[in-house]
């Protein structure tokens, strides 16, 4: 077990108690401000602390691991307590309109029907996958990830982040035996394994299809350093998706993709093994570090490791994913438990338009929380992205 993860899994549970009253029902923002998570900003019509934007289901799901790790009652009921809120989103259709329902609903009323059979959840879960199917563009074969379907500004673009909302669909496809979900996950990480990875295994943060005729365009960044450059978030997705989609697909494409994803990120760390904002900085460059990609790599190096069939393989992966979480344990982790504050320091949301730079973010500290439930919990877990193999 990674060194120190015991206090670290303490501290994170105690600031998530903590957390409890400090939201009482609302959202934080999706990064701190100097190290205190805020409010969520009232946008599109919902007022200060509600359920917008891309990053809120990171908070139920931190709640149903903390209570999977700890059996304790006060995390499951505000777990279910959000999932209610979730459920309720999707039937207003309040602020729907992006790819990132995966993100939200997974680890929301997936988890809650997973964990404790809750019909509705279900309910509102396969709603979602259902809207999902409004954004797959044919014959382009992918989700659309941002804005109105016909903005020519975003018609036909698609972003490495959806490698984790296409499982919303895999999970759907099982429940209902209704096999266009499957043949639109395997149509969407196809693409994306042969056009956002580039040949030198690096990766594109974004890439554009013609919508109509379904030609692969040209790649792009939206938050990395240059549309050349390697985005790190990005390759941690990659290295994540990539392997995730395999274990639901067989598309062995994807695993090489992975592979690719993993052997690029891990060639490219400074020297305590959690990469600046861009992999093209290094320690000379006075950049700021993304702990969140840190956290991400380290669950996709061990989603990576469970589905290769080289045992040498899956032990260098392995052991690259504890170098990884030792360093985060370390050197990323608050020095106390506080009232509003994050589980993880020192992250990157949006580093060109001066977004949440060296702050805590939603998503690293799910993804923190969800390395250590690896570690902690028995083998057979597995995270809520998956849909469990039925009998």
């Amino acid at each position: 077990m990674t060194t120190g993860l015991e206090p670290a899994l303490d501290d994170a549970l105690a600031t998530l108690r903590a957390n409890i009253a400090v939201f009482d029902g609302s959202y934080p923002d999706d990064t701190t401000a100097a190290n205190v998570y805020p409010l969520r900003k009232a946008q599109n019509g919902i007022a200060l602390g509600g359920n917008s934007g891309w990053t809120t289901g990171f908070w139920p799901g931190m709640y149903w691991l903390a209570w999977e790790l700890t059996g304790d009652e006060q995390f499951r009921a505000n777990a279910a307590r959000y999932a209610e809120d979730f459920a309720r989103r999707v039937r207003a259709e309040e602020d729907l309109d992006h790819h990132d329902l995966g993100f939200l609903f997974s680890l929301s009323l997936v988890a809650s029907w997973r964990l404790t059979g809750n019909g509705d959840s279900r309910d509102a879960a396969l709603e979602a996958a259902h809207i999902l199917t409004r954004r797959f563009l044919e014959p382009a074969g992918i989700i659309q990830a941002w804005g109105d379907l016909n903005d020519p500004a975003q018609r036909g673009r698609t972003i490495i982040d959806s490698l984790m909302n296409t499982p919303l669909w895999t999970w759907a496809a099982q429940e209902t035996g209704d096999e266009r979900f499957t043949e639109m996950v395997r149509r969407h990480t196809e693409q994306l394994a042969l056009h956002i990875l580039r040949e030198d295994d690096s990766t594109f943060h974004t890439f554009y299809w013609d919508a109509e005729s379904g030609e692969p365009l040209r790649g792009g960044t939206e938050q990395g350093a240059a549309d050349g450059s390697c985005w790190a978030r990005g390759q941690a997705w990659g290295i994540y998706g990539f392997a995730m989609n395999y274990r639901h697909t067989g598309n062995r494409l994807l695993l090489d993709a992975s592979r690719r994803c993993a052997g690029y990120f891990l060639a490219h760390l400074p020297d305590d093994s959690v990469p600046y904002w861009d992999l093209i900085f290094g320690d000379e460059s006075g950049e700021p570090r993304d702990s969140s990609s840190g956290a991400i790599a380290v669950c996709g190096l061990d989603e990576l490791a469970s589905v290769v069939d080289d045992p040498e393989e899956a032990a260098r992966y392995r052991a690259a994913a504890e170098t990884i979480m030792s360093s985060l344990v370390e050197h990323y982790t608050p020095s106390e438990p506080a009232d509003g504050a994050a589980l993880l320091v020192h992250s990157v949301y949006d580093r060109p338009k001066s977004v949440g730079v060296d702050e805590g973010s939603l998503w690293g500290d799910y993804f923190f929380l969800e390395a250590i439930a690896r570690r902690a919990l028995p083998s057979e877990w597995r995270p809520y992205w998956e849909a469990p193999k039925k009998n």
